[in-house]
């Protein structure tokens, strides 16, 4: 529609931060489902959102559970970003994001998505 917006969310919160972690996404997935253009970048502590454990056992504190989120912007075709430098830091390889809709990336595109988003939160 005519008021689509590219919505860029900043997840640099991870499982040590369940509330903010799950906020991100559950923000996420409302905006896919209001038909919106949605990138989620996950960097710093973020990337261990997309461990299965954390992503089937995390819930914030009125915010849901993060699969449900998840799967809500995957779904609904929310793109998903995560540093490949946050991640190699953090023990996180290839096999982990393996099979999920999940690019990894140089911090780079970080500044490209958020320059081209009308619209950027960060948790």
């Amino acid at each position: 529609g005519a008021n689509v917006a590219k919505i860029m969310i900043n997840i640099t919160h991870g499982p040590e931060h369940p509330t903010r972690a799950c906020l991100g996404f559950l923000v996420a997935k409302m905006a896919v489902e209001d038909g919106h253009d949605v990138s989620i970048f996950l960097a710093g502590d973020g990337v261990q959102l997309l461990r299965d454990g954390v992503l089937d056992n995390l819930n914030g504190l009125g915010t849901g559970n993060l699969r449900e989120s998840y799967d809500g912007v995957t779904n609904g075709g929310g793109q998903i970003y995560a540093s490949k430098l946050s991640s190699a830091t953090r023990g996180l390889t290839e096999s982990d994001v393996e099979g999920k809709p999940v690019n990894l990336v140089m911090p780079k595109q970080l500044l490209e998505l958020s320059l081209a988003a009308d619209r950027l939160f960060t948790y």
